[in-house]
């Protein structure tokens, strides 16, 4: 299985990407705004469903196909990094909305339906599906045998990390609730940081990556 080190070595990178807000985050944020606290953390379990269907998709061979193929890696990494970059202008051009998603949200919410748009967002996540693709084989000691079984297990450290991660953005954003909705501006920061921030990461990913 994976080694210790290994594991150590995923769950600080891991960390890295995870601290900074991408979709998913402003997703929680977004519902934890709107609707409360309740519909916050609810996303936030189907987020984790859907990122860890990403590394099962990755474990049962797309991995593999990503790894050795340098066409197949780039395309992917520049269509994730337009991906983000297109989610960042959005999120900055509408950075606004959240205020109307505010007076419109009522009370808290949660159920089946805010799970599975959860569960969309992490299952479309670029900036996950590029990590695990492209990070996650790099991680595997295939000497040690049973790829796909380490690959689950490093899935596992990385959604436990983001389910932690998204689920205190999601409270601290529902706490702040009533602050954020006493000011138009407030709220049109949020949404200004967000697409800024996922602008940055976006020619991140394009500009990093392997050079072979």
């Amino acid at each position: 299985m994976v080694s210790t080190d290994r594991l150590a070595a995923f769950a600080a990178m891991s960390l890295l990407l995870i601290v900074i807000p991408g979709p998913s985050v402003l997703f929680v944020i977004g519902r934890a705004l709107a609707h409360g606290r309740r519909a916050a953390l609810t996303t936030v379990a189907g987020n984790t469903l859907g990122g860890y269907a990403l590394a099962a998709a990755v474990a049962l061979g797309v991995g593999t196909v990503v790894e050795r193929s340098v066409l197949v890696f780039t395309v992917l990494k520049l269509a994730g990094a337009a991906y983000l970059v297109y989610l960042g202008f959005r999120a900055w051009r509408e950075r606004g909305a959240l205020r109307a998603a505010f007076d419109g949200g009522g009370p808290e919410r949660g159920g089946r339906r805010t799970f599975w748009e959860g569960f969309v967002v992490g299952v479309s996540n670029p900036k996950t599906m590029v990590f695990f693709a492209a990070v996650l084989p790099q991680f595997v000691d295939r000497e040690a045998g049973h790829v796909a079984a380490q690959m689950l297990l490093l899935g596992v450290v990385f959604n436990v990390i983001a389910l932690a991660s998204d689920a205190v953005w999601g409270v601290a954003a529902a706490t702040a609730r009533d602050w954020f909705g006493r000011s138009p501006r407030r709220l049109s920061l949020v949404g200004g940081i967000g697409g800024i921030t996922m602008i940055g990461l976006g020619v991140t990913v394009a500009a990093t990556g392997r050079r072979d």
